[in-house]
């Protein structure tokens, strides 16, 4: 009797595995965090219960060996505002931070930790994000050897990784004076002034001994007509097409494309489209516009995602 119930449950356990996970998603990410296939990939995503419909989905990036980078919940099965409690972790699998957030903001304490497992820092979301530089608060840093360098907000930030080095002083928790920081694999170097938390200025100084000062810290990719130049153009340009008319399609596609260094819109993809054929429209006219002014970061160009919707009606 007991042989065939021990059979019996070993028959339905794959069952009840498989009911528990055939609504989750899987999808597969190359290093820049773009769709691939699966053996190309370096990280994956496991999005709970996509195909159901819920308010909020439970989703967990893990790396190729299996090892989860991070967990979180989004109130958008494609996206969306983060919700709750953030963690995630190196990939050997030791917890690196946590965050909360509340109204897709970060709110409230927030632990780091250092891969070996010492930790790291703590710090709290303040909620002032009308003032530049008060939104975080440092409290508590800690080198990797366990030294107490920030205590109660005060005292002198060091921080080097193999590619990174900066070094800066905090006063009641933020940043305040000179800050000095190196990108090693760059071969950058800056200089930047801060006023209990705000930035003031910066200085970049490139590898071919140019520099180049900048007043924001990060500037977003613009048009070079503007942004109502960008909205013009696809209106005008967007074609509907005979299926669309035919059953009266409307309502919104989301894309997403990068703005290269160069200013050229590349990669660009549909994350929630409406098919009949106006996918593949918006895609054509997202490539047809002409160059942007790049995004940079504390003075250098980089690379920037921007995610828009294309309003679609019929009528």
């Amino acid at each position: 009797m007991k042989s065939n119930l021990f059979s019996a449950l070993l028959f339905l356990i794959p069952i009840l595995i498989f009911s528990q996970t055939s609504n989750d998603k899987t999808v597969y990410l190359d290093s820049l965090w773009q769709e691939t296939s699966q053996g190309n990939h370096k990280y994956y995503r496991v999005i709970k219960d996509y195909y159901t419909e819920k308010d909020n989905y439970k989703i967990v990036d893990y790396y190729k060996n299996d090892k989860p980078k991070k967990e979180y919940t989004r109130n958008g099965k494609d996206g969306g505002a983060p919700i709750g409690e953030e963690t995630s972790y190196y990939e050997n699998g030791s917890k690196l931070k946590v965050v909360f957030y509340d109204k897709g903001r970060p709110t409230g304490k927030t632990t780091s930790w250092y891969e070996n497992g010492n930790i790291k820092e703590e710090g709290e979301y303040t909620g002032n994000f009308e003032q530049a530089g008060k939104h975080y608060k440092m409290n508590q840093f800690w080198d990797e050897n366990k030294n107490h360098l920030i205590v109660d907000g005060n005292g002198v930030y060091m921080y080097k990784s193999t590619d990174y080095v900066e070094t800066g002083n905090y006063l009641n928790g933020f940043k305040d004076g000179n800050w000095e920081a190196k990108n090693l694999r760059g071969k950058t170097s800056n200089i930047e002034k801060y006023d209990s938390g705000k930035f003031v200025s910066g200085t970049i100084f490139f590898a071919d001994n140019t520099k180049k000062e900048y007043l924001e810290i990060e500037t977003r990719p613009q048009p070079k007509k503007g942004m109502q130049d960008f909205y013009s153009f696809i209106g005008k340009n967007f074609s509907l097409t005979k299926e669309a008319k035919k059953n009266n399609v409307k309502g919104k596609i989301f894309v997403q494309f990068v703005v290269d260094k160069e200013g050229q819109i590349v990669e660009p993809k549909v994350i929630k489209g409406l098919g009949y054929g106006l996918d593949e429209e918006a895609i054509r006219v997202l490539l047809k516009y002409g160059d942007w002014i790049p995004g940079e970061q504390r003075g250098r160009k980089v690379r920037c995602k921007y995610s828009m919707p294309i309003a679609i009606t019929t009528q």
